[in-house]
């Protein structure tokens, strides 16, 4: 399976402190893929070195196997088919939903200045059909009866996924969800991670998410890279993250993986192979 995005020893530092520390990810196309990490961990960073928010000093992005994402500006990588949400959302709380879906198509508008102040056919057309796909794209989100309500009136689940929609309308092959579960009950991130695979299935659209809660990460990702103190320890299938050592030391410690192995010393020797439900995977369950 081909590459959607690849990095290559990606470095970034401010001052003396190194965020992100020779990381190296390849996201197969067509996968929901989660970056984990105890807070401060590099993640967001990382995600910005991604999106052309931050230039690293080391290393290469590589986007869909020909486009080199480092040097590159916020809107041509956004022009290229990559698209992200923020951990805190990121609406324009005095614009309805509608009008924040129509700025996200902003790239892929041809119309002139003069175009649009002599409001000229290709200009009405264009205007048009951006309502049209607007108005689908809200539909698609769940959100069609709440165009004209304001976004900072919608109810917390509704903005992220009206700030979802907004990505979408830049017509994205890569998703990035920045902690997309933040501040969620456990049946708003049910939802959420139903709407996700539905990005996935129904759009064609490889995510990329960073996320907290490790029930949810473990249910929802094809494929981990675990992050601490910027750089990446581990790598693989959930089942196999869960029980890496160094990821279970990274979250709770080294004393909670010497507890988790003489646990499994006791119910087998060193040759049982634990279950994922030996092992904590998060502070939360330990």
């Amino acid at each position: 399976m081909s590459a959607v995005l690849e990095a290559r020893h990606v470095t970034k530092r401010f001052g003396g402190l190194t965020a992100v520390d020779d990381m190296s990810l390849a996201i197969p196309e067509g996968v929901i893929y989660s970056v984990i990490g105890p807070n401060g961990a590099g993640k967001t960073t990382f995600f910005n070195c991604l999106t052309g928010f931050y230039l690293p000093e080391e290393g290469q992005i590589e986007f869909d196997g020909r486009h080199r994402l480092d040097g590159r500006r916020t809107d041509q990588i956004t022009r290229l088919g990559i698209a992200r949400t923020y951990q805190n959302i990121r609406l324009f709380p005095n614009l309805t939903a509608i009008e924040n879906i129509l700025v996200g198509q902003h790239s892929h508008l041809h119309a002139s200045l003069w175009g649009v102040i002599f409001r000229t056919r290709a200009a009405r057309r264009e205007e048009a059909a951006a309502l049209d796909e607007a108005c689908r794209l809200l539909d698609f989100v769940g959100l069609s009866g709440d165009g004209d309500v304001l976004a900072k009136h919608l109810a917390y689940g509704d903005q992220r996924r009206l700030e979802i929609a907004r990505a979408l309308a830049t017509k994205p092959k890569l998703l990035l969800l920045d902690e997309p579960m933040a501040g969620m009950n456990p049946a708003e991130k049910d939802t959420m991670i139903a709407f996700i695979r539905r990005l996935r299935d129904a759009l064609g659209i490889t995510i990329l998410l960073i996320e907290h809660d490790m029930k949810v990460v473990m249910t929802i990702s094809d494929g981990i890279s675990v992050m601490d103190f910027g750089r990446k320890i581990a790598e693989g299938r959930p089942a196999a993250i869960q029980r890496d050592p160094l990821v279970i030391e990274a979250y709770l410690g080294r004393g909670a993986v010497e507890a988790v192995e003489a646990v499994a010393a006791a119910d087998g020797g060193a040759d049982r192979r634990p279950a994922s439900g030996d092992r904590p995977t998060s502070p939360n369950e330990a």
